[in-house]
């Protein structure tokens, strides 16, 4: 098993910002549910480096390697952190079951050092199992599937910040004496939906991005943070510190909207005002720690990322400032 001392050698949000400027993160996700397609490739390159230069803090991809007429999720991340200079890259998230755990910690570290540490874990256990097992990789049952995820987010941790060789003896995965990386261990996101899974959040993950596009005031949140809370709290951890990071997409319109959420209670956009003012709600209201905007209608996408990055975003910014 592994040495206590390396368990608790983990980063937590409370010990500094989520990225270098901003302790909320505004985003830009470069692709559709199931990837980036891979006959875009070079308007997705062109939307990184819009974001970059008008200052956004991260940019997702989502990480589906079965789908062929998709981009490699770690391969488009390493070469978008080549093009830019400050945004970092967030795999949202990454499908575990593809990447083991010690090939992965190899994989965020020299993104770490090759970008100057602008690079996030994002983590989930595998949500398409019958694609996942396309890949020649056994089908692992639900329970299964967290506790590789919950070994997998400890052993990346293991396996940066440098220190003595790391044994690991766990039901999933087994290293003997790996020496680890001298980059420290990257922030850790989940995209955890089930009990178990929001569990292993509560105990070992930094952040939280609730499913579905699910936020501060849908019922999933509701029903699903305060387990989250619990297991952190049965864990010794301050549940503050587990920040929620929203999937928050919508119209941006020239013109206000009657109503800004549908009649389940969904987003769906309004005027730069309306979203300053629902953006700047969820974070002094409801703690939300961060936001990744696509645009849901035919707004071409650089044009929609535009009015994103340069009228909502500086605008919440100086408002959460000013309060």
């Amino acid at each position: 098993m592994m040495s206590t001392e390396r368990l608790i050698a983990q980063p937590t949000a409370a010990e500094g910002l989520l990225v270098p400027d901003h302790d909320v993160l505004f985003g830009a996700s470069l692709g559709q549910w199931n990837g980036a397609d891979a006959a875009d490739a070079a308007g997705r390159v062109r939307l990184a480096v819009q974001a970059d230069r008008d200052g956004l803090d991260l940019f997702t991809v989502a990480d589906h390697p079965y789908f062929g007429d998709k981009l490699d999720a770690y391969a488009l991340t390493g070469f978008l952190l080549g093009q830019t200079e400050r945004i970092a890259g967030l795999v949202a998230v990454t499908n575990l079951p593809s990447r083991p755990a010690p090939m992965l910690a190899r994989t965020l570290s020299s993104l770490s050092v090759l970008s100057g540490g602008r690079i996030m874990l994002g983590i989930g256990a595998g949500a398409i199992w019958d694609m996942i097992v396309k890949l020649g990789i056994p089908r692992l049952d639900g329970g299964s599937a967290v506790r590789a995820m919950g070994e997998a987010i400890t052993l990346v941790r293991a396996l940066s910040g440098g220190g003595e060789p790391v044994t690991f003896d766990g039901e999933f995965y087994h290293v003997e004496g790996l020496d680890p990386a001298a980059a420290r261990a990257p922030r850790v996101f989940t995209g955890s939906i089930g009990p178990k899974s929001l569990a292993v959040t509560g105990q070992l993950a930094d952040g939280w991005i609730p499913p579905g596009g699910s936020d501060w005031l849908s019922q999933l949140y509701r029903e699903s943070r305060p387990r989250v809370d619990a297991a952190a709290a049965a864990a010794g951890r301050d549940a503050a510190e587990i920040v929620d990071v929203y999937n928050f997409g919508g119209r941006i319109t020239l013109e206000p909207l009657a109503a800004t959420r549908d009649d389940d209670g969904r987003w769906i956009g309004g005027s730069v005002a309306q979203w300053v003012d629902e953006l700047t709600s969820a974070v002094l209201e409801h703690r939300a720690a961060g936001f990744i905007y696509r645009s849901p209608d035919d707004t071409p996408a650089d044009a929609a990322l535009a009015r994103w990055a340069t009228e909502v975003v500086p605008a919440v910014r100086e408002a959460i400032t000013r309060r």
